[in-house]
């Protein structure tokens, strides 16, 4: 994971509006339903990555530190998806909002027992929140353009080092 740890102006609503959602003190599914609710009304452009970070790599899908709260309650995280990119199957740590800045993720979704229950196709605006249980998923970019992601995870994914608890795969 790239750590750049720019908070643009872009994202100052955003982070007021977390930090206020997790002053409520609630558990994870509905802190990650409020703050699915906050990243929609202040959903930021793509331009919260340079022209450079948007290229992503050709090596895998590439994450940039967008923001870490300094008591490490959240962070932001802007993930770029080259045609064909795709995560293991995982769970994470803790409650996760992700929300599709440009192009299109493919996400499936799977049980205990690791049976495909679903998928999607997540287009530019559309925001899912999710909390563990039942957050076991693989994301992939199955489109011939970019895309790219903000998620925002509960905890200070820099510090611990990923949002992933278990791959499965």
């Amino acid at each position: 994971m790239t750590t750049t740890a720019i908070t643009t102006s872009e994202l100052t609503d955003l982070i007021t509006g977390v930090r206020e959602t997790l002053e409520q003190h609630s558990d994870w599914n509905t802190t990650a339903q409020h703050v699915g609710a906050q990243l929609r009304e202040h959903f930021p452009s793509p331009d919260v990555l340079t022209a450079e970070q948007r290229l992503g790599s050709p090596d895998g899908y590439q994450s940039h530190t967008l923001h870490v709260e300094p008591d490490g309650s959240f962070s932001i995280i802007a993930v770029v998806w080259r045609p064909g990119q795709l995560t293991r199957i995982h769970d994470h740590v803790t409650w996760c909002v992700v929300g599709v800045l440009q192009g299109v993720e493919h996400e499936e979704l799977f049980d205990a027992d690791l049976r495909r229950i679903g998928a999607s196709d997540n287009h530019v605006g559309e925001v899912s929140a999710f909390a563990p249980p039942g957050d076991i998923h693989r994301v992939h970019n199955t489109f011939a353009e970019t895309a790219i992601s903000l998620h925002i995870y509960g905890t200070d994914v820099t510090r611990i080092g990923s949002s992933v608890r278990r791959f499965y795969d």
